[in-house]
């Protein structure tokens, strides 16, 4: 069994990569490196798929956003699932570059649909965003709930992304599964997110950039529980029995939210990771950003109910994890300089 995994090199997708190897599963994993971030970073990311898979694993320097070049990346491997976790991340970053998101998140995803259609996957795992839900007063975040007021292009990709997943169901029958993921932090995270940008800030006495002065809160889900989320996707594919989905679909296709069904206070995160670096953070309050939603709290009781989904890392333990992987990475980075 051969899974392909888009985003190898990301967050997210490095995990995954990692979990199926650890159940000795093939993978193929595919990225091109946008220093969108740290590119050494995700290149340490592959190397550590690399130590851990042996020939189990085979990466592919490619942009899925090119069709061209994908297939002639992909000519001849077989592979029989796709985990498509690739896309231009960033609510902010889309406010500056635009296309960037038009390209990986728009075009990414057809051709993702094309290639799992024509090679006959039996079950194609996407990544959504729980950006899909906008300005949404009405909590919890069901994946019921109307999602077509997007306060950002990099939602609105996402959510054009769910609609022609939907599409190729209908039209294909491809089996497919959507996930609308809220605020992952972890061991391997993003630099621009919030966990790694505040204990960087913390442990080098710089400021810590507030915004809404602090009165913000979060669907913090740590990764293990992500990728605990992900895999029970990925190995119970949709029917195709004309029954409602979660989601509201009658395809082969359903949307789940997948976070940690409790929201925490922004504060309370700084806090966390306060105790767990041992120093006190520096504070620059600052009012709300553009594209920035105050909550984010998931209702999981789709994937829970189908799928038996149910995360256990609050940020008291995964916090404190995050960061002392963090200190030995950085250790590691400037022995290395």
């Amino acid at each position: 069994m051969t899974v392909l995994v888009t985003g190898a090199a990301g967050f997210i997708g490095m995990h995954v990569a990692a979990a199926l190897l650890a159940r000795g599963e093939r993978v193929i994993g595919i990225d091109n490196f946008t220093p969108y971030y740290s590119v050494a970073l995700k290149h340490a990311r592959i190397a550590a798929l690399r130590a851990q898979g042996g020939d189990r694993f085979v990466f592919h320097e490619v942009d899925f956003g090119d069709a061209d070049a994908l297939d002639a990346a992909l000519a001849g491997a077989e592979f029989d699932r796709i985990v498509h976790l690739g896309a231009q991340p960033g609510v902010r970053y889309s406010l500056e570059n635009p296309r960037a998101y038009v390209h990986s998140n728009i075009a990414g995803q057809v051709n993702m649909l094309e290639l799992a259609r024509h090679r006959g996957a039996a079950h194609l795992v996407y990544a959504s965003s729980s950006s899909v839900y906008g300005l949404r007063k009405d909590m919890p975040f069901r994946v019921e709930d109307r999602a077509d007021t997007p306060i950002s292009l990099y939602a609105a990709t996402k959510r054009a992304d769910e609609l022609m997943s939907e599409t190729y169901a209908h039209l294909f029958r491809l089996p497919q599964t959507g996930l609308r993921f809220f605020t992952v932090y972890g061991p391997w995270g993003r630099p621009d997110m919030a966990v790694w940008k505040f204990t960087d800030a913390v442990m080098n006495g710089r400021p810590i950039d507030v915004y809404n002065h602090g009165d913000m809160r979060r669907d913090f889900t740590y990764i293990d529980d992500i990728v605990a989320g992900v895999l029970a996707s990925l190995d119970h594919p949709p029917a195709d029995d004309g029954m409602v989905k979660a989601g509201g679909f009658t395809t082969p296709h359903r949307l789940y939210n997948i976070g940690n069904n409790r929201p925490e206070a922004l504060m309370d995160l700084i806090g966390e990771i306060e105790r767990a670096c041992g120093r006190t953070a520096k504070l620059n309050l600052l009012s709300m950003q553009d594209g920035d939603v105050y909550e984010t709290y998931a209702d999981i009781s789709a994937i829970a109910g189908d799928l038996g989904y149910a995360p256990t890392t609050p940020i008291a333990v995964g916090v404190p994890a995050f960061v002392d992987w963090y200190q030995r990475y950085e250790a590691c980075s400037d022995a290395g300089r």
